[in-house]
């Protein structure tokens, strides 16, 4: 049983920060423990990939972006009904492939990263394929983009810039100009 008190307004406290929630938004388990909507470490969104061989995705995430492996539930045969990484302040879930309901479904995923060159290449001694090689943006970050061997396509970046909509809308319009007048 759940009980969501309906008090006009708690304060909810994290180590972080205090902030105001909704008490429509408080939830308290059968024990009156407050049981926080989003867990602690984990963000609104977090992608969640289906792989054949999703031991072997979560290899490559840790050789390739220093991934730390929080959790992994193995099914009765051996296939990972459940794991989660870590990347940087981020969770990716990962999951084995099973039958018609949970096929393998490839994700397109951009990561922020301290240097996107180091990890670019990391990247690749981990097994992926270049799509694109660093260089940097006209929207002030510097990027690349690699393929792993599951059909996962992952878009690594570092913000080198902090630029105006209208400095990034004038450089992408330079930026049309310039690739139209190398297709001529």
């Amino acid at each position: 049983m759940v009980t969501i008190l309906d008090t006009k307004w708690l304060l909810g406290v994290s180590r972080q920060k205090s902030t105001r929630i909704p008490s429509e938004k408080l939830i308290y388990d059968q024990s009156m423990t407050f049981v926080k909507p989003i867990p602690e470490g984990y963000h609104t969104v977090a992608p969640y990939i289906l792989a054949r061989g999703a031991d072997k995705l979560i290899d490559f995430m840790k050789k390739a972006f220093d991934a730390k492996e929080t959790e992994r539930y193995l099914m009765p045969d051996g296939t990972i009904g459940h794991a989660e990484v870590r990347i940087g302040d981020s969770v990716i879930m990962v999951a084995d492939a099973q039958g018609e309901d949970y096929k393998p479904m490839a994700a397109g995923i951009h990561l922020y990263v301290e240097d996107c060159d180091v990890t670019y290449k990391h990247t690749l001694e981990a097994g992926a394929t270049s799509v694109r090689e660093p260089e940097d943006q006209f929207y002030g970050d510097r990027s690349a983009g690699v393929n792993d061997q599951f059909g996962n396509k992952w878009w690594i970046a570092t913000h080198k810039e902090e630029l105006s909509k209208e400095e990034i809308t004038r450089r992408m319009e330079d930026a049309m100009k310039q690739q139209n007048q190398n297709q001529h």
